[in-house]
């Protein structure tokens, strides 16, 4: 059987002790090297040929984002960045995602032994994942990015039905398929609610960062918040959202009941409620991901009348979440990124 090969880029050497225990224990992949920082990298990336790079944030030399940013651009491989779960780490790790790594980890907390057990699980699942994610070179993502607001600017005025709502699902590679869908999305489209499998201090940075470059507004959802047209809805890392319906009005509520599919935010949770509140009137679209998050539930809401999207295989970094729905037959459509939006803005269209 090939082991996944994996190269850790870390200039801790308690880090990297630690990483290579956990992924040597993993049946299926080994530490096959160790670099302290990124021009050691280079070095052993032309030695040693890993299937996935661990890399470091902060490092000496030369900081990760820009290792990153060269390494993308000369040789595009499967990265797992290793981050401070800090708000002052949190902007980094998404212009990391954005550059291209498929996913990332925070540091270990060393002293709480509970928690190192949920870590070394989570390094061996976003290191399994990523050996088989789908790499996309930067100038290929940005010539989505460019396609999807060429397609925005030049769209016909909508004119939507009242009572729609877009319901928007992901996880590994969420962060630039959700703003893809967004920068499509007219300042008078339907109320767009949104579940990305993300930590709490990432999911404020995230929100703020969509609501910067995209043309409707876009809220960290709190409790209670009254749906809007023109405005996007995002749920709190570890926190579900749901939404109920008031008086021909939706409204967000948030809790911290048990994860579901391992997750909190769920995407399955999201979809139940937004079946429950709004019926055949919403759509249902499940992104990048992996896992099987989401699945479930958009199924039900296509047997209940509702309009559903999964991102194709090609488009996804990992098409987990979206091919499990795929394979139980949950999506009426299945469509590269660059043309959800515009579909599911099609299914809201009065008639």
């Amino acid at each position: 059987m090939h082991k996944i090969k994996v190269l850790v880029v870390d200039d801790s050497e308690l880090i990297r002790q630690m990483l290579r225990q956990i992924i040597d224990s993993a049946d299926d992949m080994e530490v096959v090297g160790v670099a302290v920082d990124p021009y050691d990298a280079r070095e052993k990336i032309k030695q040693l040929n890993p299937d996935v790079l661990t890399l470091d944030i902060e490092m000496p030399k030369m900081d990760g984002i820009s290792f990153l940013r060269n390494l993308m651009k000369l040789r595009p491989m499967p990265v797992v960045m290793i981050s401070t779960q800090t708000e002052k780490g949190a902007p980094a790790t998404l212009e990391a995602l954005e550059l291209g790594a498929v996913d990332y980890l925070p540091k270990p907390k060393l002293e709480q032994e509970i928690g190192l057990k949920h870590y070394a699980h989570d390094v061996v699942e976003k290191v399994r994942a990523a050996a088989t994610a789908n790499i996309h070179p930067i100038e290929r993502m940005k010539s989505t990015h460019a396609n999807i607001s060429l397609a925005r600017k030049e769209a016909k005025p909508y004119a939507f039905s009242p009572g729609c709502v877009i319901a928007v699902g992901a996880s590994t590679g969420g962060t630039e398929a959700i703003k893809d869908v967004l920068l499509g999305m007219p300042t008078n489209c339907p109320p767009v609610v949104l579940a990305q499998h993300i930590p709490p201090v990432f999911s404020t940075t995230y929100a703020e960062r969509l609501n910067r470059i995209c043309g409707i507004t876009v809220f960290e959802a709190t409790a209670g918040m009254k749906l809007e047209c023109g405005c996007a809805y995002l749920a709190p890392g570890d926190q579900h959202l749901t939404i109920i319906k008031r008086l021909n009005a939706y409204y967000t509520q948030l809790d911290q009941s048990e994860p579901v599919n391992r997750h909190r935010p769920s995407v399955d949770v999201l979809f139940d409620s937004v079946l429950d509140a709004a019926g055949a009137k919403a759509v249902g679209i499940l992104l990048t991901g992996m896992g099987r998050d989401g699945s479930e539930a958009l199924l039900k809401m296509k047997q209940l009348g509702c309009k559903t999207i999964a991102q194709d295989q090609e488009s996804s970094i990992v098409w987990g979440m979206p091919g499990a729905a795929v394979a139980i037959g949950a999506a009426v459509d299945v469509l590269p990124l660059e043309k959800i939006f515009s579909k599911a803005l099609s299914y809201c269209e009065k008639r």
